[in-house]
């Protein structure tokens, strides 16, 4: 089964998010989600102070299989991009929870980090 780190939170849409000591969050895709895309080829991301609301597209990655869109786990700031991906999106295959973050955001609302699953739940969702 997929590596599901038990200190980020997750989407049933397969984001993760990382919070951060200084109160921000890294925000990726789950190893299930680019094992499911294949190898991914493009990832589309928001400018940096761009404002991210819970639920809604931020982005996309494209894959030789497929695109898919990306949803913002929680509401917040764009801080910064992970521009490394630009050159290399294959870096979300290789190391999805490290290399292959995406965004660095400021939360809006702390409170929608309960609305996140926990790894369990996560693992229940992918099996």
């Amino acid at each position: 089964m997929s590596d599901i780190p038990e200190n980020l939170k997750y989407t049933a849409e397969h984001e993760w998010l990382k919070l951060e000591a200084d109160g921000t969050a890294l925000i990726g895709i789950t190893a299930h989600a680019q094992s499911s895309l294949g190898d991914i080829t493009f990832v589309e991301l928001p400018a940096v102070g761009s404002t991210l609301e819970k639920g809604s597209t931020f982005g996309v990655v494209e894959s030789v299989k497929a695109a898919s869109d990306l949803y913002a786990p929680v509401s917040g700031e764009v801080l910064e991009v992970n521009a490394a991906l630009e050159g290399a999106p294959e870096s979300v295959n290789a190391s999805p929870y490290t290399d292959g973050w995406m965004l660095k955001v400021k939360l809006f609302d702390t409170a929608q980090l309960n609305d996140l699953l926990d790894a369990a739940a996560y693992q229940a969702l992918v099996g």
